[in-house]
């Protein structure tokens, strides 16, 4: 299995349940980069190209039951697509990838979510993107309680029908993170996510500047 990233590019992605503020430190961690002066690719899983965000209206956004393989396979699928088009040529031109969600995601709603094989699904994203792992996982971390009043206070949010799995999924999913951190110290660091915005970024940059501080 690859780490990601070439000679100069890094590969962060940030995971996290519903609510725990990716998409908010996904950004700024894109401004302070530039503002260090590294190129940086923002992406998301599902939804980083054209099929993927066909994929992630399938998954997500449409009413009705989805069988849980089914949904494995098109997670995997749109990964598969978006680390050979996407990713890796970014990486290669030593460039920052952050990455809101990528195969943890998987091993914990599908996994543990869904209550698959979480190994099996794991196997399953790994073969598909041909052994890439991430530079840095960041983990934001928050209970699941809070995350959901965050995203009910939303009132952009388009219909999720994960949002419909209830409160005992969503803990079960948190659980499964925490696993997946302790089991790989090296990749995850855990960053709460219960601050302000800019606590948050200023925990979240401390972990990033130490992993581009060690590949110079």
């Amino acid at each position: 299995m690859t780490a990601g990233g070439g000679a100069s590019g890094a590969f962060i992605t940030l995971e996290g349940g519903d609510g725990s503020g990716k998409s908010t430190q996904a950004a700024m961690l894109q401004a302070w980069l530039e503002g260090e002066g590294r190129t940086v690719m923002r992406t998301r899983e599902p939804g980083g190209t054209p099929l993927g965000i066909e994929i992630r209206r399938l998954v997500q956004h449409t009413e009705g039951h989805v069988a849980p393989r089914a949904e494995a396979l098109l997670y995997a699928a749109d990964r598969a697509h978006h680390v050979a088009t996407l990713v890796r040529p970014a990486l290669e031109r030593g460039e920052v990838v952050v990455q809101d969600r990528y195969l943890d995601s998987s091993v914990a709603y599908q996994g543990a979510g869904r209550e698959l094989d979480g190994a099996q699904i794991r196997d399953l994203s790994l073969w598909a993107t041909d052994g890439l792992l991430p530079t840095l996982t960041i983990l934001l971390d928050i209970d699941p309680a809070v995350g959901r009043e965050r995203m009910a206070r939303r009132a952009d949010a388009p219909y999720d029908r994960l949002e419909e799995t209830g409160l005992e999924f969503a803990e079960r999913v948190r659980a499964a993170y925490l696993r997946l951190a302790e089991a790989e110290p090296a990749r995850f660091a855990v960053v709460d996510a219960s601050g302000t915005p800019d606590e948050v970024h200023a925990s979240v940059v401390s972990h990033v500047r130490a992993i581009l501080d060690a590949q110079r």
